[in-house]
């Protein structure tokens, strides 16, 4: 296994003396994750999934409970871990705004031991790969979100590591650079076989880049199963958003239901199981429509729905 977890809890202790109590950030979390595979990682705020990573990298160290990352302890070896994992939060940049990537990266590649010839060979390879070699030479502080995005994405792949934890690495992102970096994401897996531990509270992310979706709350899991089941199960429905010119009227179609109909706004929810979204769309067209955007339940309607299910 990639990673092997059993009974892994976290408690913090808040507050001052007199007034002091405990908080248990991840309770008797077990999980284990496949070399290759694509796992999203999720649940509310507060759930306990950043902690869970800073476990799984070595940055905290458990109150009990075993892990084990590429065979490595963490807390006990960070250092060694450190050379065959990359990571990636979305709001921590690991590149000087000052400078070029390709200057960061020269730094970071000194980090990790790399000599010159192999820390070009790397850099090239994945500027190729990640569409950002015309981006190496510019200062990071002139380049776009998403553009700084892939650079960042770059940098933590420097060393070719074998598990990549990524902590919300979208957000912030417009949708057409969370497009590319989503299918970024999947090429590199597929290409490297490197193994995507990802963090979000975007279903599209979940949609999209993972096979497995496993969701925690209070710390500890509450649903494990194949991306595809979960799309069958929880996101079986769509929320249409329409932008009129005109009134128009509601489409009359099985699993079709009307949210809200002013005169400049309609919004509807389809069952997609009962009828497909391009039909709904196809009804809709039409001269008094000036915009169209179809949008996934909210991620939080999601996990309430998991409550519901029966105990996996």
């Amino acid at each position: 296994m990639a990673i092997e977890v059993r009974g892994l809890t976290k408690v913090f202790t808040t507050g001052r003396r007199g007034a002091r109590r405990e908080i248990e950030a991840v309770r008797a979390l077990t999980l284990d994750v496949a070399p290759g595979e694509r796992l999203a990682y999720i649940g509310p705020n507060g759930a306990g999934k950043s902690t869970s990573i800073k476990i799984l990298t070595g940055i905290l160290h458990p109150t009990s409970g075993e892990a084990r990352v590429l065979g490595i302890v963490p807390w006990e070896e960070r250092q060694r871990l450190a050379q065959r994992i990359g990571t990636l939060f979305g709001q921590r940049s690991l590149l000087w705004l000052e400078l070029a990537p390709r200057q960061s990266y020269r730094m970071l590649a000194a980090i990790y031991g790399l000599d010159r010839a192999a820390e070009r060979r790397r850099v090239d390879e994945l500027g190729e790969l990640l569409g950002a070699t015309d981006l190496m030479d510019q200062p990071v502080r002139n380049l776009s979100l998403g553009q700084r995005m892939r650079c960042e994405l770059a940098a933590c792949l420097l060393h070719d590591p074998e598990i990549l934890f990524l902590d919300e690495p979208t957000i912030g992102l417009d949708l057409v650079a969370k497009q590319r970096f989503r299918e970024l994401l999947v090429r590199l897996n597929e290409q490297k076989c490197t193994t995507i531990f990802l963090t979000s509270h975007d279903v599209a992310d979940i949609e999209h880049v993972a096979q497995r979706a496993v969701v925690i709350n209070h710390g500890e899991v509450i649903y494990d199963d194949e991306v595809v089941a979960m799309r069958r199960a929880l996101l079986a429905t769509k929320i249409v958003e329409v932008g009129l010119t005109a009134p128009i009227d509601v489409p009359v179609r099985d699993g079709v239901r009307l949210l809200e109909h002013t005169d400049q706004t309609m919004k509807l929810v389809v069952e997609t199981a009962r009828t497909d979204i391009r039909t709904v769309l196809d009804d809709l067209l039409g001269p008094s429509v000036a915009d169209i955007s179809v949008v996934d339940p909210p991620l939080e309607q999601v996990i309430a729905e998991i409550y519901e299910l029966p105990a996996r």
